[in-house]
């Protein structure tokens, strides 16, 4: 007689028709399924459970004041609120944001070190020589936090009403006019010269240190033209201080919604200025999984949300996968832009 073997069920059920004795057997299989499941069990208790035992550090690669900085410290607060640990801001400006973002890739990774940063980690590769990090291998993404339309900006005394008519003293004076930026391959810079070969016009670059410097010289009249982060523009528009004449993406800003696109006067014109969350590559899977969890869920508080977008933003949350895509889209975006115009950092 041919001996039947027993069969299993794939889901870990029992062993049916087979000779071997009961007990034995359904030992034999409960261990199996442990080995099986419990490490997954494991991994989604940790994950579920896991909050900052100590301060987190938030390094802003960035100078105060600018958007970046801005939006941290409002994540922040509330991030601190839900962890009962504090969340500090750590500005670390210098390099095209490669030294706070260089702080961050050889952190501890036990959680309680994260980098927000700008489309910078997404340019730098095409803007230096060499780079102390590698922005795919040394990060691990946590969650896209914000999306915000960059503003088209002049000081209050230029002459300058409208798109149409800063285009047309650009080309009465080529290469006169200049516009200011947060620095070599910020996306305020970035933009402008994306703006530059869309209008047809020719204007000088002058990088600062972070966007707040630069937006002081606006105001004083010492720069022609910025294009700022609504963020950080948005209290000077309300004060007076300076004049917005378009908005770089298609849509309006509901808080500027008198101001209209820059694609209404150059057609195809879209693009904004992005912020996101990482931490250091080897940060456990599962620890970057719950923190992005919290971040969107602290992006969707009201106060949160609310001023976010009283200031312009508008508030994204992403998972990991999803920011690490765009980051490879937002590569290719711009390093074709950055290899026609030929930029390369200061830096190097």
């Amino acid at each position: 007689m041919t001996r039947k073997q027993g069969s299993l069920n794939p889901l870990c059920g029992s062993i049916t028709r087979s000779r071997a004795p009961g007990a034995t057997r359904r030992r034999l299989m409960s261990l199996a399924c442990a080995a099986i499941f419990l490490p997954l069990i494991d991994r989604h208790a940790r994950a579920a459970s896991w909050r900052p035992t100590k301060s987190v550090r938030l390094v802003v690669p960035f100078a105060a004041g600018g958007a970046n900085d801005i939006i941290a410290r409002v994540l922040a607060e509330r991030l601190s609120a839900m962890w009962g640990q504090q969340v500090y801001i750590e500005n670390k400006p210098g390099a095209g944001a490669n030294i706070g973002t260089t702080e961050i890739a050889r952190a501890d990774p036990d959680g309680h070190h994260l980098l927000i940063t700008s489309s910078a980690i997404a340019v730098n590769r095409f803007l230096f020589d060499k780079l102390p990090f590698d922005p795919i291998a040394d990060f691990a993404p946590v969650s896209l936090v914000a999306v915000i339309p960059n503003v088209m900006v002049v000081p209050t005394a230029s002459p300058a009403r409208s798109v149409t008519d800063f285009i047309a003293m650009a080309k009465a004076k080529p290469g006169t006019l200049n516009f200011g930026s947060a620095g070599i391959g910020s996306s305020l810079h970035l933009i402008g010269e994306l703006f530059k070969r869309s209008a047809g016009i020719d204007m000088k670059h002058v990088p600062y240190r972070g966007a707040a410097p630069a937006m002081n010289d606006l105001v004083g009249g010492r720069l022609d033209v910025m294009f700022d982060t609504a963020t950080v523009s948005m209290s000077q528009i309300r004060g007076g201080t300076i004049r917005a004449i378009g908005v770089s993406t298609r849509e309006r800003i509901p808080a500027l919604a008198e101001v209209p696109p820059i694609g209404d006067t150059v057609p195809g014109f879209d693009v904004g200025s992005w912020f996101a969350l990482f931490y250091p590559a080897k940060t456990p899977r599962d620890v970057v999984e719950r923190v992005s969890e919290d971040v969107r869920a602290a992006l969707q508080h009201d106060a949160v949300k609310a001023r976010l977008e009283d200031l312009g933003a508008r508030v994204a949350g992403s998972t990991p996968d999803a920011l690490a895509a765009h980051v490879r889209a937002e590569m290719d975006r711009w390093g074709v832009v950055i290899r026609e115009a030929g930029i390369k950092s200061q830096d190097n």
